[in-house]
């Protein structure tokens, strides 16, 4: 963090934070009301607003040998979608996130407040080149498990007890063939009722959450 800017409601209200910004040596300058929303994306503003340095780690350092579950989100555009899967990669004890090809910065305003604190938690890489993301989760080790509704193989059937790669691609148009061809497998979730798919961040924990139950059964 490199500077804090606080109004005097928030500053009251948040004193802890304040004080411990202040013990670690980042500046705390205050604000008027009116200031903190020329600052905020946010409608109603919580009068508090840092300054901090990038969170994105290169690709090697994030994708390591040692990983066991890694997300990769190529071309995702809504950064409440990017957000969300960063939060459900975290909760399922994932190592590391990684935003390849046209995927939206993890550090837009409306991404860092999906992920509700979890950009924090855990490695996320930026890369462009998808070959290179898929590449570098096959050379750790993983297998690449595309997720992707008209595959053949269904999550229910398959070996999800090794250390995976789960590819997840844009909202509306899904992931690139070939990315899909670059994959170890495509996988699918199975629907059982009526509805014709599902979205994004729900399709992501579904499959996310399977690979980490089935790791720690």
């Amino acid at each position: 963090m490199h500077e804090l800017f606080v109004t005097a409601r928030a500053a009251e209200q948040h004193a802890n934070l304040v004080d411990a910004a202040r013990a670690a040596g980042v500046p705390v300058s205050p604000i008027t009301d009116r200031a903190a929303d020329g600052l905020s994306e946010t409608v109603t503003p919580q009068g508090i607003v840092a300054v901090c340095g990038l969170l994105a780690r290169p690709l090697d350092e994030a994708v390591t040998p040692a990983a066991r579950l890694v997300v990769v989100l190529v071309d995702v555009a809504d950064p409440g979608n990017a957000g969300t899967v960063i939060r459900v990669a975290d909760a399922a004890g994932a190592d590391a996130v990684v935003l390849a090809g046209d995927t939206v910065d993890p550090h837009n305003g409306k991404c860092v407040r999906a992920a509700a604190g979890s950009l924090f938690h855990l490695p996320i890489a930026r890369v462009r080149d998808v070959p290179a993301a898929l590449a570098a989760c096959s050379a750790a080790g993983l297998r690449t498990f595309a997720a992707h509704g008209y595959a053949d193989a269904e999550l229910d059937r398959v070996d999800l007890t090794e250390p995976t790669a789960w590819v997840f691609g844009n909202e509306a148009h899904g992931l690139p063939a070939d990315v899909l061809e670059r994959a170890d497998l495509a996988v699918r979730i199975p629907l059982y009722g009526k509805a014709e798919s599902l979205n994004l961040a729900t399709a992501a924990a579904v499959c996310v959450y399977t690979s980490a139950m089935a790791a720690r059964r």
